[in-house]
């Protein structure tokens, strides 16, 4: 191969994201210095989080420059090698961009992964990579779950969802879960072990609150929190005294271009509960101990995953949309090669 083809930001989305956003560009393949390792990108992770790396503000990570691969996390086999530690034929994980092949460098985010180690190698954008570690380190720390707790999970049938009620039943918990459409509800309690699940599309705030009042007569004592918006809101007017409300995500608020807020904050004040935002990035050195926690899970059938994968790099804009239309079936995931 002597070119690159790349998925690139052209210009930041007003609202959701356009095709017009992006290109597919094919670029000549890049060359290697000394200490660093050309990556041929098999598969890369599709998040929502991605849509705010997209904006120019200020955020947790900067944001991604115009002109440049949209930045993924990724998967992939070195190609080539001037650094110790990367040999050719390995397989790597890191944070990249989407393109068939990218550069790394000894220090830098990429590492080496063992494909053998886990059941399939995309397992390692799901239930072992920021994924199952965002459920594991974010439900366990964050909302300190108690034997007997309702927990409540909004986007509860995506990746990180999904893998939280499980955990809560592990754990001693009832789960209860807000997903869109009676597909995703159904897969809810048959496959991730939920005791009850709500389909939230064609509700309001209050037909949400009367759902969730039903499905969690005693309240509800744990909120992890994916979707924000009218389905938070609906949460609050629920919750018990010393509740705690895991901020994971508002994917509800990524593409508005309107002010949101949550209305219901003065519940907290009522419940003396509190809210925390989590961010994955804080449990990095503790990423061996989640992942040995959640491969005895998986191994005992106590954890289901499921993964989506669509094929294509120039399919890249429509898989990640998915993630905002509701259209995936489990982790997102592009694989490139």
């Amino acid at each position: 191969m002597t070119t690159n083809k790349r998925f690139i930001l052209k210009r930041r989305p007003n609202g959701d994201p356009v095709p017009e956003d992006f290109e597919l560009r094919e670029e000549p393949l890049p060359e290697i210095a000394d200490g660093q390792f050309l990556i041929h990108n098999q598969y890369a992770s599709l998040d929502p989080a991605m849509r705010g790396w997209m904006d120019d503000r200020p955020s947790y990570m900067p944001p991604i420059p115009l002109d440049s691969p949209f930045r993924a996390s990724t998967i992939g086999i070195v190609e080539e090698s001037k650094a110790e530690g990367f040999e050719k034929g390995q397989w790597v994980m890191g944070l990249n961009g989407i393109e068939e092949y990218s550069v790394g460098m000894v220090g830098g985010f990429t590492q080496p992964i063992d494909p053998d180690a886990v059941p399939s190698v995309t397992n390692y954008l799901s239930l072992f990579g920021a994924v199952g570690m965002t459920a594991y380190f974010g439900f366990l720390e964050v909302c300190e779950p108690k034997e007997g707790d309702t927990v409540l999970v909004t986007g509860a049938a995506g990746a990180v969802g999904s893998i939280v009620g499980q955990l809560a039943k592990i754990k001693g918990c009832r789960a209860v879960g807000i997903a869109g459409g009676p597909e995703k509800c159904a897969r809810l309690t048959e496959r991730y072990n939920y005791d009850a699940a709500i389909d939230y599309r064609g509700k309001d705030q209050a037909a949400l609150n009367a759902a969730i009042k039903e499905a969690a007569p005693d309240g509800v004592d744990v909120i992890f929190e994916n979707v924000g918006g009218i389905i938070l809101d609906a949460g609050l007017d629920n919750i018990n005294n010393d509740a705690r409300i895991g901020l994971c995500g508002l994917i509800s608020e990524y593409n508005s271009t309107e002010p949101v807020g949550a209305r219901n904050l003065w519940k907290l004040i009522v419940h003396r509960a509190k809210i925390q935002g989590l961010l994955v990035a804080d449990y990095v050195e503790r990423f061996g101990e989640g992942a040995a926690e959640m491969g005895v899970c998986a191994a005992e059938g106590k954890i289901n995953i499921d993964e989506h994968i669509d094929e294509g790099i120039e399919n890249t804009y429509d898989a990640f949309m998915r993630l905002f239309e509701g259209s995936n079936q489990g982790k997102m995931i592009l694989k490139i090669a």
